[in-house]
């Protein structure tokens, strides 16, 4: 059985999707079962009208619900020991859990994770990875939310975690990493990104394969199965992808039902739109993996519906399945061996001056 740990108070609309996300999970991964944690009052009256969710749940009364709003230290303040958020990593600590799922506030979820769970050994900060649909399939890229300014060393940090997220998630055995970058040539772009392309370049490691910078345009493309940076530009390209994929796909309904011919073109090609607008939904893409914690940690999409939240809560599965956090400390320890991407760091730094 995976033990899944939900915070049922996170999201915009809280319960009502939450639950009905775990019942739909539940129906295809029946090998689950789920700790709940929130109000007694908003859960336990909803959780009666799924039976057969209730019949593999726990459910925990929680007194404090972390708001959307909340700023990190406001969360921490308030919501240590005592917040749904809480205690549901703290399952995950104790081992009561296998993995933790929240729709809540992200600020406040690392905030609470990394003081909950710790990071892993040799990482400062974790990272957010997101699942990119593209061209090819699938990419694992981060950081999307949780680290703004990574230095070098942070940056090479992602790119091993997000490596491993790969080979769990994605089936592939020495995954293609890119740095997001302004350009592909060496010289280009910020003086971290540079220093953590030249030692992804010099370390040669056996379980990634570095293809060096990428563009914004080659996420889609599927250039690499892994694309690494920083929250800032990682955040902002996660939320224009989603808007244009909302955009093209409000254009497509406006020019089809413009005219009779664009209508009766439509049921000629309703079964290749049916297709694009799969594609096209975040929900099957919705589920965000903190990296770098002593646990896993899944930071759903807080205005997702039960769709979307079953998909989040697949993630979760995979992870657990696939031994994430075993593989993480795998390629972790290889590089930092001995030192030896701290002196490729050094001396980078040293050429640039």
């Amino acid at each position: 059985m995976v033990k899944i740990a939900i915070d049922a108070m996170g999201g915009d609309k809280g319960p009502s999707i939450v639950l009905a996300g775990a019942d739909i999970a539940l129906v295809r991964r029946p090998d689950v079962s789920f700790q709940l944690f929130g109000e007694s009052a908003a859960v336990e009256p909803l959780l009666e009208s799924y039976p057969r969710l209730k019949a593999v749940s726990t459910f925990t009364h929680c007194d404090v619900t972390v708001q959307m709003d909340d700023k990190p230290s406001q969360a921490l303040r308030k919501g240590r020991w005592k917040s749904s958020m809480w205690r549901a990593l703290e399952a995950v600590k104790k081992g009561e859990a296998d993995v933790a799922l929240s729709a809540g506030n992200t600020g406040a979820l690392m905030a609470m994770s990394k003081f909950c769970l710790r990071t892993m050994a040799g990482i400062e900060r974790p990272a957010l990875a997101a699942l990119w649909p593209t061209l090819r399939g699938e990419s694992v890229v981060l950081d999307v939310g949780a680290t703004i300014n990574a230095d070098a060393q942070q940056l090479v940090d992602f790119a091993m975690m997000g490596g491993a997220m790969a080979r769990a998630l994605l089936d592939v055995s020495r995954p293609s990493v890119g740095l997001l970058n302004i350009g592909v040539e060496e010289m280009k772009g910020l003086e971290e990104v540079r220093v953590a392309g030249q030692i992804l370049k010099e370390a040669n490691f056996d379980h990634l394969n570095y293809v060096g910078f990428v563009e914004g345009d080659d996420i889609g493309r599927g250039t690499a199965d892994v694309v690494v940076t920083d929250a800032f530009a990682g955040n902002i390209a996660l939320k224009t992808a989603e808007g244009t994929a909302r955009q093209i796909a409000a254009h497509l309904r406006d020019a089809m039902g413009r005219t009779i011919m664009g209508r009766i073109g439509y049921l000629f090609a309703r079964g290749a739109f049916r297709e694009l607008r799969q594609k096209l939904d975040p929900r099957a893409s919705n589920g965000a993996v903190l990296l770098g914690l002593n646990g896993i940690v899944i930071k759903s999409h807080g205005g997702t519906d039960g769709v979307g939240y079953a998909n989040a809560i697949e993630v979760g599965y995979s992870m657990v399945k696939n031994g994430l956090l075993s593989k993480i400390r795998q390629d972790l320890g290889d590089y930092h061996r001995d030192g030896f991407v701290r002196e490729i760091a050094e001396a980078s730094l040293a050429e640039g001056e």
